[in-house]
């Protein structure tokens, strides 16, 4: 609420706001009870991108989001919102708990860097909330072969957060199991201490999610500096976190800044190698999540881009 609102004002618009959501709370019972076998109406809290106050909808407990389409569908026709992607499932619900999420994983954690420094161009980033997922987390020992892991990790909370998917961010064994059951790794790799790739994240979120990606292959890092623009396209049309793995290192890029005139590219990185404490501060501070520059990438290293691919639907 704006704060000239007249005082004289606030009991008709809190009586208004009760009312709604009086009638909210009725359909929902109407709707989904059978019988004297009443469903428990959940309260949700939304700020979807596009309108400047939250949203609050009721769905009834237990039921599949599948089952709840036509109730988002017209929300969104109400409200005027696009219709290609989630706003008013579960997953999109306001966190208020800080930095942290439920889980206590610090997420989207480049908001409040400081700017790129590259001058004129375009920047674009991520789309949406993400956890920030690195080695050392769930009393796992990770440090020196899990970072692919962890930065599909951070993928998959990038599809839980914009509601896409009610699926558990999976274990490191839990991604190798799912490469052993499509045929991708014999048996005896769950269980070990192996590197995955861009291509084995890509078959894990097509495998557990349904999603799919686009590989992008460039033969150095050097390269990359080419492929400007096109990131710039993936940032604001599809808006996912980029897995990106060269050499024995997997990073996530979480935007770009590039300048097609000067040829200047920056790119926001958040980097799984880091083993501290869920310190926001230390994190900036030392650059584990923050804007790099083309030098950041080994100039000999191949690299894999696995870069998802938004699903379109409510």
């Amino acid at each position: 609420m704006p704060l000239s609102l007249q005082l004289e004002k606030l009991p008709g618009i809190l009586r208004d706001g009760l009312a709604r959501l009086l009638n909210s709370i009725l359909h929902c019972l109407e709707t989904y009870s059978k019988g004297s076998d009443y469903c428990i109406p959940e309260t949700f809290h939304v700020s979807p991108l596009g309108l400047d106050i939250p949203v609050t909808v009721v769905y009834p407990s237990g039921v599949p989001e599948a089952d709840l389409e036509s109730e988002r569908r017209q929300l969104h026709k109400v409200l005027c919102l696009p219709e290609d992607r989630p706003l008013f499932r579960r997953g999109n619900s306001v966190d208020l708990t800080g930095t942290r999420d439920r889980s206590g994983f610090l997420y989207t954690t480049h908001i409040g860097l400081n700017p790129s420094g590259v001058v004129g161009g375009e920047e674009a980033v991520v789309q949406g909330k993400y956890t920030y997922h690195h080695y050392m987390q769930d009393n796992i020992d990770d440090n020196g072969w899990g970072c692919a892991y962890r930065s599909l990790q951070t993928l998959v909370s990038w599809f839980r957060h914009q509601g896409y998917t009610n699926q558990p961010i999976p274990s490191h064994r839990e991604i190798q199991q799912t490469l052993v059951d499509i045929g991708d790794k014999p048996p005896s790799f769950a269980g070990t201490r192996k590197w995955i790739g861009a291509l084995e994240v890509s078959f894990t979120l097509e495998k557990l999610l349904g999603v799919t990606n686009r590989i992008l292959a460039v033969q150095s890092g050097e390269e990359l500096a080419f492929h400007g623009q096109e990131l710039v396209n993936h940032f604001k049309t599809q808006g996912t976190p980029i897995m990106i793995g060269g050499g024995v290192l997997a990073h996530t890029i979480l935007g770009v800044h590039y300048n097609g005139t000067s040829g200047e590219i920056k790119f926001l990185i958040l980097d799984p190698h880091y083993t501290g404490a869920e310190d926001l501060q230390v994190i900036h501070n030392k650059g584990w999540c923050g804007w790099k520059n083309l030098n950041f990438w080994d100039k000999s290293a191949f690299y894999n881009l696995c870069m998802p691919q938004r699903p379109r639907m409510v």
